[in-house]
């Protein structure tokens, strides 16, 4: 259940990545999928917010979506924050609804091998239980001593 990823593996991922799904965003600012999500938003990354339960409010400059079908467009990662049980039709909808889909992403708890197969028997590539936020502060060195970055992000979008 921990496979590894080369540094170079996931950097490339990250470089290539402009447009990510969030599946499962709160709008609870101290929620992991919050502040990750803002993260990357800062970042530079465009962030469609996914929840049906927060769809019409606005997070980081977006307005929070229902389903990955109502997302206009393609997008690069799909980044899962749903239980693991979750993650087989997240993965089916997103392989169905973007041809160009090259990152399923589940969060550090997230695991579903069966789903992670079939992505990549689509050419998709997969990462699970890894969290994107702390994988691109560890290697574009933004990690201070620790692991932690310690900065504080005060700003809201």
């Amino acid at each position: 259940m921990n496979e590894q990823y080369s540094d170079r593996y996931l950097k490339d991922i990250l470089t290539r990545t402009k447009r990510i799904a969030v599946v499962g965003v709160s709008m609870n600012e101290v929620r992991p999928s919050f502040y990750v999500a803002r993260y990357l938003k800062l970042k530079g990354f465009e962030v469609i917010p996914v929840n049906p339960g927060h769809a019409g409010k606005q997070a980081f400059g977006q307005t929070v979506v229902a389903s990955l079908g109502d997302i206009e467009g393609e997008v690069d990662m799909v980044d899962i924050f749903r239980r693991s049980d979750h993650v087989p039709p997240i993965v089916d909808e997103a392989l169905e609804l973007f041809p160009g889909l090259q990152t399923i992403w589940m969060q550090i708890g997230v695991w579903h091998e069966d789903a992670a197969e079939k992505a990549r028997s689509h050419g998709v590539d997969v990462i699970m239980n890894r969290c994107p936020k702390i994988e691109y502060q560890r290697l574009f060195g933004e990690l201070r001593m620790g692991g932690f970055n310690t900065g504080v992000i005060s700003s809201k979008l």
